[in-house]
């Protein structure tokens, strides 16, 4: 075959594909520029876009290669949700509270069932009615939060349950995914399967997110010096692809692995700017997501099943209204948070597109359903700022015509549901206890399916591979084997109550509980991927390792678990440093350079004499005569004719300064450049902690001068030298740059 004919195919092969590509996003631009323009969501450009640019309208240009933009539209959801996992945290759902999770989980619950419902009532399949009602239970996030925007309402109290909401949503939501693909597969509602799904779902969420904030934090820490803006992102786009490919072989969907790894480099300090530029990524392939949603739209099909878009916009509208409106009720919101709170998830948005994708990809939803849901969105999305409007008249209406009894009754309830309930000692150790039992029987049973799959295979040929495997397998988890079995947990509660009596007998069963579960791991598990007689020799390994290293297991768990917490929590502690930094941003204080004149009455006098600092809260950095400088002068150190001065201190004692000097007949201010820099230094140097400013010697080891301190929020300026340092101190220093670094390391 010659280069020619080559080159020719290449050519006829790549053309349908740039050239609808081109068509999708010229579009796509068009109908952004448009609905900008408009002030419209711009999801609703790219239906449209993707309407005019399908094979349904014939006044346009139409893509020509359909499945090629279904694999585009296919990395458009990975990468949203890879977008998705950014914005969320873990953390946040910790955050979320009661209020939010009872609102979610009653709206879900409702409007799973009124769909199925729905859906039966007018006469489709099972698996279509089923579909529906979970498309119908979720709200969208992207246009909720553009109208919070629009409208100014996003600090309102009603709007943190919102949002807190929708996380408890996109959780729940790819929960549904799970179980939608697991009931498609097998076209049975078996409670078995389900519940196993479930677990199963459970185990690995909660491996992955361990192993994930274990090692993917720690390997950005170590590499950023090495990575670039278009390294980081390459980094992070190989991160989620190779988390979509771990789902994917172990039968969950692609998004769910996206959306774990985006939530996992959330935790990280680089998050932000991972976020940023992973955006115009998420922009381009977002676009071309929700341009072959709109592709789908048949006119025909929506004529013949206008009836039903009618109805499902009002059972989305009010369904949605009503559920998260006694949700919020239920969790003890006053009536008019409430009603904010129900009216502003009253629509569907993009994880109902992917939802619906599923359907479609596993050909068990039927072709009308993915139109509907479009249309019914498309309308949901022009009706959502008017609810949110309409939310505060509504609740006066309410309040005008409801019955009096019961508006005291809901206000009583919500009195009432707000307060602070005390936890029991007997439930912080009985939850201390399982949470121990949990994250290390997840841990433990990952590194060994990783063991039988991974390690085994390498070393099976070997005469002694089981052993050897057995060996690797058995040091790898004999930390969390001790933390299982002998780690005490909750040590102040469970003392306390060992003392009464009748919890004695519950705390030394859950103690040889414990210590069941970890002979189990070592002998059953061991025995089902390895043999009887390697599970034996291990299970002897094992109590040896406990009789005669229990200190080194001890150690070993505690700095694997400090690893861990450490870069849970790094994101955290960074945030609030720059707080605190933050809040250092009042005190504008910079560095002025002036110059002594000849005939400046000033010339001939000591700083003790002139009492600049005392008089003006000003400080002296340098003084510069001629090729000398003299950094940090003393207070006995003179002012002559054609020095130059720079000082430090804010705007109005900057101003002050300079009044005083032309009272003196000193020059103008001139600006000038040294090697000394006012700087701000979270103390966190033992060295220093708890030392006095003049036992730190911190003026002659920066050829600097501390100007002021910030402690818990309050400034403290000019210290005294008998002013004791403490740990989290922010130090202002003007000294010696170099210095300064090599004595307070970042």
């Amino acid at each position: 075959m010659s280069v020619a004919t080559t080159v020719a195919q290449t050519t006829t092969h790549l053309e349908p594909l740039i050239s609808d590509l081109g068509l999708i996003l010229m579009t796509a631009g068009i109908a952004v520029l448009v609905f900008k323009k408009l002030k419209q969501p711009l999801v609703l450009g790219y239906l449209i876009a993707g309407f005019l640019s399908g094979t349904h309208f014939d006044f346009f240009p139409s893509v020509r290669d359909v499945k090629s933009v279904e694999v585009w539209a296919e990395i458009g959801v990975i990468i949203l949700l890879f977008s998705l996992g950014l914005e969320f945290s873990f953390k946040k759902l910790m955050k979320v509270g009661g209020t939010a999770s009872i609102t979610a989980v009653t709206q879900i619950i409702s409007m799973v069932l009124i769909g199925f419902l729905v859906g039966k009532w007018l006469g489709w399949g099972q698996m279509d009615s089923i579909f529906l009602g979970v498309i119908l239970s979720i709200s969208s996030t992207t246009i909720i939060l553009k109208t919070f925007d629009e409208l100014g309402v996003k600090t309102k109290k009603f709007a943190g349950i919102v949002i807190g909401s929708l996380i408890v949503q996109d959780i729940v939501a790819i929960l549904m995914m799970v179980l939608l693909s697991t009931v498609a597969v097998s076209q049975q509602f078996s409670g078995t399967e389900l519940l196993l799904s479930v677990l199963k779902l459970v185990f690995f969420l909660t491996a992955w997110f361990l192993g994930g904030i274990f090692f993917v934090p720690s390997l950005l820490k170590k590499t950023k010096h090495l990575l670039t803006d278009e390294m980081l992102l390459i980094v992070a786009l190989a991160l989620c692809l190779m988390m979509v490919i771990l789902a994917s072989n172990v039968g969950f969907s692609p998004a769910l692995g996206a959306f774990i790894m985006g939530s996992i480099i959330a935790e990280t300090t680089q998050a932000e700017h991972i976020e940023h530029l992973v955006q115009p990524v998420k922009d381009l392939f977002g676009a071309i997501f929700f341009v072959s949603v709109g592709m789908l739209i048949d006119p025909v099909m929506l004529y013949e099943h206008a009836v039903p878009v009618l109805i499902l916009t009002f059972v989305t509208i009010f369904g949605q209204s009503i559920s998260s409106t006694a949700g919020a009720l239920i969790s003890g919101q006053p009536l008019k948070q409430a009603v904010q709170t129900g009216m502003s998830l009253s629509q569907i948005g993009e994880f109902s597109f992917i939802i619906a994708t599923l359907g479609m990809s596993m050909h068990v939803t039927s072709a009308f359903l993915y139109p509907i849901v479009v249309a019914v969105s498309a309308v949901t999305t022009f009706t959502t700022p008017f609810m949110v409007k309409m939310a505060v008249p509504f609740s006066e209406l309410l309040e005008r015509k409801l019955p009096k009894k019961w508006l005291k009754n809901i206000a009583r309830y919500s009195t009432n549901a707000q307060a602070i309930r005390a936890i029991s000692t007997w439930q912080i150790a009985i939850r201390a206890y399982l949470v121990q039992i949990v994250l290390n029987t997840i841990v433990i049973t990952a590194i060994i399916l990783l063991s039988a799959n991974f390690v085994l295979p390498l070393v099976a040929d070997s005469k002694f591979g089981n052993a050897i495997a057995a060996c690797i397998t058995l040091v790898a988890i004999s930390p969390f084997l001790w933390a299982l079995s002998l780690r005490r947990v909750a040590v102040d509660q469970v003392d306390a109550l060992y003392k009464e009596r009748k919890y004695r007998g519950p705390i030394v069963m859950m103690i040889f509980f414990r210590m069941g579960l970890a002979l189990f791991y070592i002998g059953f598990l061991l025995n089902i991927f390895f043999s009887p007689i390697i599970a034996f020799f291990a299970l002897i390994a094992a109590i040896t390792l406990y009789f005669f290293f229990p200190k080194q297991l001890h150690n070993q768990y505690h700095k694997i678990e400090n690893h861990f917490l450490k870069n849970l929590n790094t994101r955290e502690e960074v945030k609030k440093v720059d707080r605190r930094h933050a809040n250092l941003t009042p005190w504008d204080g910079h560095m002025s350079t002036f110059e002594i004149a000849p005939e400046s009455q000033l010339a001939g006098k000591t700083l003790q004499e002139l009492q600049i600092r005392e008089a003006m809260g000003i400080n002296i950095a340098f003084i510069k005569r001629g090729e000398l400088t003299l950094q940090i002068p003393n207070k006995l150190e003179r002012l002559f004719p054609g020095d130059e001065i720079c000082v430090i201190g804010t705007d109005a004692q900057v101003e002050q300064f300079s009044v005083y000097l032309k009272q003196s007949e000193i020059m103008d201010p001139v600006k000038t450049d040294n090697n000394l820099v006012l700087k701000q230094i979270e103390l966190r140097n033992k060295e220093f902690i708890g030392q006095s400013v003049g036992q730190s010697k911190l003026r002659e080891r920066t050829n600097g001068l501390l100007v002021g301190i910030e402690r818990n929020g309050e400034r403290i300026l000019n210290p005294e030298s008998n002013m004791v340092l403490q740990k989290d101190d922010i130090l202002w220093i003007v000294g010696n740059n170099r210095l300064m670094n090599a004595l307070f390391p970042e």
